[in-house]
């Protein structure tokens, strides 16, 4: 049995994760700011309470996770804001930056010790990030913070290689959501699985890569 931590799993790819992670048999730990009526009817193990940009918070959950060792670490917390010229909100900006980058960050490095050789990080960022894709400019917030994670995810696959941890960067598509105000492509449903099969196949040799959840590799 693969046990896996999910953040941001009270709504939208987060929760379709949980519920398609649990019902082929994985142990899923569900982490949240708070549980939604939706992710308490998986039954399955919520620690809510639990804010990514929180150093308190996120030593409370590693407090709560001694001695647990997981295989997967799923970074999916995130928040998107528009901004655009000639005033973009620099307090939305600054925000996204702090759930979106530093989040991820913080929590990954906050649960090394429960990661063991053969574990995966998979951090879910957006192809926002991608410098040479963007060809429409505005969302700098969104588009910063996604950068800086992509950057932040190349490092930690660098750093964790001799730890033999693999690090997943994965674009889940533009997914009809709660935080896109229910526009997309796809739902979360299909999203999930493809996110599903990148981890699953993730190896030594393709950690630190940047793919779309349908399997497309992706420039930076």
């Amino acid at each position: 049995m693969t046990t896996i931590l999910i953040t941001g799993a009270n709504r939208g790819i987060g929760l379709e994760l949980c519920r398609q992670l649990s019902a082929r048999g994985d142990e899923v730990i569900a982490v949240c700011r708070t549980a939604s009526p939706a992710l308490r009817a998986l039954s399955l193990r919520v620690i809510d309470g639990v804010d990514v940009t929180d150093d308190d918070g996120v030593a409370a959950l590693v407090a709560q996770l001694a001695g647990q060792s997981l295989d997967w670490l799923v970074n999916n917390a995130g928040i998107l804001t528009f901004e655009s010229l000639p005033r973009p909100s620099f307090d939305a900006i600054r925000r996204q930056l702090e759930v979106n980058a530093i989040g991820p960050l913080r929590v990954t490095t906050a649960l090394l010790p429960n990661l063991h050789a053969g574990s995966k990080v998979a951090m879910i960022t957006s192809r926002m990030g991608s410098l040479s894709d963007n060809t429409s400019g505005g969302s700098y917030g969104y588009r910063m913070s996604k950068a800086a994670l992509n950057a932040a995810s190349v490092s930690l696959a660098q750093d964790l290689a001799p730890k033999q941890i693999a690090v997943a960067i994965l674009h889940p598509g533009w997914v009809r959501t709660e935080m896109t105000g229910g526009n997309g492509l796809c739902e979360p449903s299909e999203s999930a699985r493809g996110l599903i099969a990148r981890i699953d196949e993730l190896t030594a040799e393709t950690s630190g890569s940047f793919w779309h959840a349908n399997g497309e590799r992706l420039p930076w």
